[in-house]
C-alpha cells in the first residue's frame, strides 16, 4: 500500500532536531518531506548517473527539485511561484504531465481545489489531467482512497506521539504528524471540490466565420459559470444537418490560450452547422450552437470567378528581366566591346582600380552637390568611418537635373543592389546621347558601386522616403539597413548613436545646418521610420482610407507614422476572408443610388459584416479627424478586396470623387491629427511590396 511505502521511507530518513514551532512549521515540514515522498514516481535513476559527468548529474537533480517545487507551489496555492517555474523551465524539464506517487498531476490538484488562476496558468503551459481518471467513478475512488489513507496515517502517528515518552524520535514523529495532517486537509479539500462541482455551462459568444473556400472558423468564450470546476478543454462539432445527426466531425481544443478552431477540408458551397461544448472534471456540458448557426465555405472571388491579381506576376517579371539581359548581351551596342576585348579589359581594370585608389574614400565634408550615404545600425549602434563620420560618397558635384525623377529612379534601383554592375554596363552603352538624366543616373550607379566596394557589402538597404537637403545646395540620398547578424564590414566600425551625436562638431550654424548635420540630428527618427516600415499587420480584415495629394512632380499618399508601409486603417475583424455572400451584399449596397442603411437578416454573416463595418467606419473617421456626418458622402471600393498574402485583406473607404486627391493649392477640408505623414506614391508602393 501507499501508506506502507511512505512509512518505509520515513523510517529510513535521518533524525533531525526539533524545528521552531510557528504557524508555518507544518508547511515547511511538508515541503521538506514532499520531495522524499515523491522519489518513487520520478524517472530520476541514481544508478544510471554513476558513469555520467557531474554537470549532467547536477542538472537532473536540479530538474527533479524543480518538479517537486512545482507540486509544492500548486499545493500551497502559490500562484507567483507557479508562474516563475513555468517561465524558467520547459514543460518537459518540469515533467509537467508525469504523475507523482499519489497518481496526481499538478493540474489535478489545481482543478480539484478550484484554484482557477493556477489551473489556467498550467493549462496555457500545456498541462494535462491525469490519465488515471478515465471516468467520474475512478476519480472519486482515487481521491477517496487518498483521504482514507491519509486519515489512517494521521491516526497512527497520533497514537505513537501520545503513547511515546518525549524524545528526539518523538519530536520527529510530531513533525511527520503535522505534515500528514496538512496533507489530509488538502485531500479533503480536493474531495469536497470534486463532489460539489457540476458540469460547466455552455460556452458563450460562439461565432462562426467563413475562413476560405474550404474552411470555417469558430471562436468562443468561456462559460459564464463553470460550476466550481475549471474548464480544461472544449469540443467543436460540425454537421451538414441542423440536428447534428449525423455529426460530420469533431475536434477537441485543449490549448486554451486562444479560444478558436478552424475546420479544414470542407466542401465549397455546402452549409455546415457548428456547436461547441465545454469540459471540466465532472464531464461535458451542454453544447452551444454558433451564430450564425451555419456557414458556407466560399471566397469573394467566386462571385465573378476572378483570379488573384498577383498570380504569376513575380514569375513574369523574372522572365522579362532575363529577356532584357539576353537582349543587352547580344545587342549591336555591345559589338564594339566584342571587337576590342583588350580595350574593354583595360576599362574594367581601370574602374576596379578606381575603387581602391587613395582618392576613392568616404567624404568628410560636403560641397555643393548630390551625395549618397549608407546608414547601417544594430541595436543602438551605427557604422561610422575611422574618422567617426557616417559613410558618404559623392554622386555628382554639378547636379542640376530634376531631383524627384532621379530620386524615384534610384529607389527602384535599390531593389536590384546585386545587379548594379550589369546596370552600369547598360547605361554606359547609352551615354553617347549625352543626356543629363542618363549621365546623372550613371553617376548614381558609380556611387553605389563605390559604396559597395568601400563597405564590402552589396545590399545597402532601403532608401529613406525623401532626400536630406540644405541651403548650401547639398542633397543627401539616404539608405538604411538593420544588421541582425555579426557581419563583417571594411573601413568602418561600430559606435553608439548617442556618442556619435554628442561628439560630432558642427561646422554650420543652427539656423542653416548642413545636410550632414540635419541627418545626424534626425537620425533617430529615420531609424524609427525604417523599423516601423518593416512591421507587418496581424492577420485580419481591415478598413483602409485612401487619401492622396498631388504636387508638380509627384503624388503623395497619407499613411500612419507607426506603420508607414500601409494605408491609414482600422481592423474590422481577425478573419481576413470575405465570403461570397458578404461580397454579394456589398455589391448590392454599392449599386444603390441612395444606399439604405437597412440591416440584413439577423444571424447571418452579412449582418455581422454590416455591424463590424459600422464600428470600423466610426473608428476610422475619428482616427483621420473627419466629422462622422460626412460619412454619407464616402463610399466603399467595390471592385475588389485587396489581398496582401493569405492572412491580411483590405476594404477601402474612399472620399467623394473630387476629394480623393487634393490638387496643388486646393485646401484640404479635413486635417488629420498628428501621427500621420505623406509618402511619394512610388515609395509607398515599394514599401508595401517589401
Amino acid at each position: 500500500k501507499m501508506t506502507q511505502q511512505m512509512r518505509d521511507l520515513q523510517l529510513a530518513q535521518a533524525r533531525k532536531p526539533p524545528g521552531p514551532s510557528s504557524p508555518n512549521a507544518a508547511k515547511r515540514l511538508y515541503r521538506n518531506l514532499s520531495g522524499k515522498f515523491r522519489v518513487n514516481y520520478t524517472s530520476f535513476d541514481e544508478g544510471s548517473l554513476a558513469g555520467r559527468g557531474d554537470k549532467d548529474k547536477l542538472r537532473k537533480s536540479y530538474l527533479f527539485q524543480s518538479n517537486a517545487a512545482l507540486f509544492e507551489a500548486v499545493e500551497l496555492q502559490d500562484l507567483d511561484r507557479v508562474q516563475e517555474l513555468l517561465k524558467q523551465y520547459s514543460p518537459e524539464e518540469l515533467d509537467l504531465n508525469t504523475p507523482n506517487s499519489e497518481g496526481l498531476l499538478p493540474l489535478d490538484i489545481a482543478i480539484m481545489t478550484n484554484n482557477a488562476p493556477i489551473a489556467k496558468a498550467l493549462l496555457q503551459a500545456g498541462a494535462k489531467e491525469s490519465p488515471h481518471f478515465v471516468s467520474l467513478e475512478s476519480r472519486s475512488l482515487h481521491v477517496s482512497t487518498l483521504v482514507r489513507e491519509a486519515e489512517q496515517r494521521v491516526n497512527e502517528l497520533t497514537a505513537q506521539v501520545v503513547n511515546e515518552a518525549p524524545s528526539a524520535d518523538c519530536s520527529d514523529k510530531e513533525k511527520q504528524l503535522k505534515a500528514w495532517e496538512w496533507r489530509y486537509r488538502l485531500y479533503k479539500r480536493m474531495k469536497a471540490g470534486f463532489e460539489h462541482a457540476r458540469v460547466p455551462d455552455a460556452p458563450t459568444n460562439v461565432h462562426l466565420y467563413v475562413a476560405s473556400s474550404s474552411s470555417v472558423q469558430v471562436t468562443f468564450w468561456e462559460p459564464l459559470s463553470v460550476n466550481s470546476a475549471v474548464v480544461t478543454k472544449y469540443k467543436v462539432e460540425w454537421s451538414c444537418s441542423s440536428t447534428f445527426s449525423p455529426v460530420a466531425g469533431e475536434a477537441v481544443v485543449d490549448k486554451l490560450k486562444n479560444l478558436h478552431y478552424t475546420i479544414q477540408g470542407l466542401t465549397s458551397g455546402t452549409a455546415y452547422y457548428v456547436r461547441v461544448s465545454a469540459y471540466n472534471m465532472k464531464g461535458w456540458g451542454p453544447p452551444q450552437a454558433s451564430v450564425p448557426p451555419f456557414a458556407i465555405p466560399s471566397n469573394w472571388r467566386e462571385y465573378d470567378g476572378r483570379a488573384p491579381r498577383r498570380r504569376g506576376q513575380a514569375e513574369a517579371l523574372d522572365h522579362l528581366l532575363s529577356q532584357v539581359k539576353t537582349v543587352h548581351q547580344h545587342c549591336v551596342c555591345h559589338e564594339p566591346c566584342k571587337n576590342q576585348p583588350q580595350s574593354r579589359k583595360h576599362s574594367v581594370s581601370k574602374s576596379l582600380k578606381h575603387l581602391f585608389h587613395p582618392g576613392s574614400k568616404f567624404l568628410k565634408t560636403l560641397k555643393r552637390g548630390l551625395y549618397l550615404t549608407a546608414i547601417f545600425y544594430k541595436d543602438d549602434n551605427i557604422l561610422v568611418t575611422h574618422e567617426d563620420q557616417i559613410p558618404v560618397v559623392e554622386i555628382d558635384d554639378t547636379y542640376s537635373c530634376l531631383l524627384m525623377q532621379d530620386f524615384l529612379w534610384f529607389t527602384k534601383v535599390s531593389c536590384m543592389w546585386e545587379e548594379i554592375l550589369w546596370l552600369r554596363q547598360c547605361v554606359t552603352v547609352s551615354q553617347s546621347s549625352c543626356s543629363c538624366i542618363l549621365q546623372t543616373r550613371f553617376k548614381m550607379l558609380l556611387a553605389i558601386s563605390q559604396m559597395q566596394g568601400l563597405l564590402g557589402i552589396q545590399d545597402l538597404g532601403q532608401v529613406f522616403f525623401e532626400p536630406v537637403k540644405d541651403k548650401q545646395g547639398n542633397i543627401l540620398i539616404v539608405t538604411l539597413k538593420e544588421v541582425k547578424t555579426n557581419q563583417t564590414f571594411e573601413s568602418v566600425r561600430w559606435v553608439p548613436v548617442c556618442k556619435l551625436q554628442s561628439s560630432r562638431k558642427s561646422v554650420s550654424s543652427p539656423e542653416e545646418p548642413t545636410a550632414l548635420d540635419t541627418l545626424l540630428i534626425s537620425i533617430q527618427d529615420k531609424l524609427a521610420y525604417h523599423q516601423r516600415s518593416s512591421h507587418a499587420l496581424s492577420p485580419g480584415l481591415y478598413l483602409g482610407y485612401l487619401k492622396l495629394c498631388s504636387a508638380v512632380d509627384q503624388i503623395r499618399v497619407l499613411v500612419p507614422e507607426q506603420l508607414p508601409n500601409i494605408l491609414c486603417h482600422v481592423k474590422i475583424r481577425s478573419n481576413p476572408n470575405v465570403s461570397r455572400e458578404e461580397w454579394e451584399w456589398l455589391q448590392k449596397m454599392a449599386s444603390m443610388d441612395e444606399p439604405v442603411p437597412a440591416e440584413p437578416e439577423a444571424e447571418t454573416s452579412q449582418n455581422h459584416l454590416f455591424q463590424e463595418l459600422q464600428v470600423a467606419i466610426k473608428e476610422l473617421m475619428t482616427l483621420v479627424n473627419i466629422p462622422l456626418q460626412e460619412a454619407k458622402d464616402f463610399r466603399l471600393y467595390s471592385q475588389e478586396v485587396l489581398d496582401f498574402g493569405d492572412q491580411v485583406s483590405f476594404l477601402l473607404l474612399l472620399p467623394p470623387s473630387d476629394d480623393v486627391c487634393t490638387a496643388p493649392g486646393q485646401n484640404n477640408p479635413y486635417t488629420p491629427r498628428s501621427g500621420f505623414l505623406t509618402l511619394p506614391l512610388q515609395i509607398f508602393e515599394l514599401g508595401e511590396d517589401r
